[in-house]
């Protein structure tokens, strides 16, 4: 696999070396450089084959956050991702809160830019396979998808979602109980995104900050559920998908 990138960056001597960095990368192609982002969101539109974008946070006119939430808001978030490149440490979660694939503090040596870039690699290496699985007819499909993926500790960690107990939302982050694990695992996401990459048929929203595994249940009554020592309560505004879960124990 080929990916199309760009870089951005307001410091000449920063974007030059992240272009050679781009360069001495076999599955990387370069199709551009800017040093704004203002013209890179130009090039973004005139050229949708560009996948991945090295990106300065701190510019003038329109910063690399503020090009990030443009290109979440505009639908491709999946298809074009970034990599922040960036020398103040402090910028890292707003990074992060925009979903950036991973966060590059100068300098940076070759070595942590093609961590960065095989990361990269990896996740659409994983769109690729998600799309070419989509596309097959119903028939096709021995089993349904199993295993999510999530940004754990800046990086991307697969998920058997048979491990899941429950999920515990917490503002912007989420917290994951799961079998044989001590402590939860913290990812930047919301509940509502990782209620959409989760199967109905295995897991149920009951709370507003709850998810649960239908199999992980040990008992019911009418407002809470039971799962290992801790009880979860459920709010009216997701009786209904509960009550049809409770059918199930009668």
């Amino acid at each position: 696999m080929i990916i199309n990138c760009i870089a951005v960056d307001d410091e000449p001597v920063a974007l030059k070396l992240v272009a050679s960095y781009i360069e001495q990368t076999p599955f990387l192609t370069l199709k551009g450089t800017y040093t704004n982002a203002v013209e890179a969101l130009k090039a973004i539109h005139a050229q949708p084959d560009i996948q991945l974008i090295f990106l300065d946070i701190r510019m003038a006119d329109l910063s690399g956050v503020e090009l990030a939430r443009i290109i979440e808001q505009s639908g491709k978030k999946k298809s074009l991702r970034i990599v922040f490149t960036t020398a103040y440490d402090h910028y890292a979660l707003e990074g992060f809160k925009v979903d950036a694939l991973d966060y590059l503090l100068k300098p940076f040596s070759f070595v942590d830019f093609s961590k960065a870039a095989a990361k990269a690699y990896d996740y659409f290496i994983m769109l690729q396979n998600s799309s070419q699985s989509n596309n097959l007819n119903p028939a096709d499909h021995k089993a349904e998808k199993n295993y999510i993926y999530l940004k754990i500790d800046y990086q991307l960690v697969k998920i058997n979602t048979e491990d899941i107990l429950y999920i515990e939302g917490l503002k912007d982050y989420v917290k994951l109980f799961l079998k044989n694990h001590d402590k939860p695992l913290l990812t930047l996401t919301s509940l509502k995104s990782l209620e959409e990459k989760l199967s109905p048929a295995g897991f149920l929203r009951i709370h507003r900050s709850f998810i649960i595994a239908r199999n992980a249940v040990k008992s019911v009554t009418k407002n809470t559920v039971q799962i290992g020592e801790t009880t979860i309560p459920v709010t009216e505004q997701y009786k209904i998908g509960f009550s049809d879960f409770l059918k199930d124990w009668q």
